[in-house]
């Protein structure tokens, strides 16, 4: 069966969803490490660091605000670490050294907020630092516009955060049609032959990412 984490609240309709592709679903619930908008993302407290390979963080070692609180918020692809490398987490860090990890330092330390991962060589960003990090590597990427992601407190959220691999599909948290770059976005998964999934429902929502251990 597979593992999925995500924020206890997720819309509903996603939930039904998960459960209906087979998928135990662990929530994660708000607590007292950060503050409010994010403090019930997983990805401010887990990293998958591949297929089955979690990184569960001390939620004792966060800091209240930013950059302190996203010591884990980074993302591992293919070879590639990808962070900002000043903020992240000691231990993180010498997990990716010792699985010989290109270090990759972006300006965001939102870094996985910020990145929709399709695939060990795709990836999604309205990050113009990223981006450009990015195009020093072999990894395929397209910039999006920012915003038109919901975070509640927040002018935005991200897209990565609104969003998550689950097998052969990329599962988003709300209504990715309306996103003014949703034909880009569809054809660049068709690209990597990459699924989507989105609900019309309700509105796209950031929720810290929805991680498929």
């Amino acid at each position: 069966m597979n593992k999925v984490y995500l924020s206890e609240h997720a819309n509903p309709i996603l939930s039904d969803y998960l459960k209906s592709l087979g998928c135990d679903i662990s929530y994660v619930h708000s607590t007292s490490h950060t503050y409010d908008p994010v403090s019930a993302h997983p990805d401010i407290y887990l990293c998958r660091m591949g297929f089955r390979k979690l990184f569960y963080g001390n939620p004792d070692t966060l800091g209240f605000d930013y950059p302190k609180n996203v010591i884990y918020n980074a993302v591992f692809m293919g070879k590639y670490f990808i962070h900002n490398l000043e903020s992240t987490s000691k231990d993180l860090l010498d997990q990716a050294k010792r699985m010989e990890k290109v270090l990759i330092d972006v300006p965001q330390g939102y870094t996985k907020c910020n990145m929709v991962v399709v695939d060990d060589y795709a990836a999604i960003t309205s990050d113009r630092g990223i981006a450009k990090a990015l195009a020093e590597t072999d990894i395929d990427f397209l910039l999006i516009e920012p915003g038109h992601v919901k975070l509640k407190n927040h002018p935005h959220g991200f897209l990565g955060g609104a969003s998550g691999r689950v097998g052969d599909e990329m599962i988003f948290h709300g209504d990715l049609s309306a996103h003014p770059d949703f034909d880009k976005i569809i054809d660049f998964h068709k690209k990597h032959n990459c699924g989507v999934k989105y609900f019309p429902e309700f509105e796209l929502e950031d929720i810290g990412s929805i991680i498929w251990a």
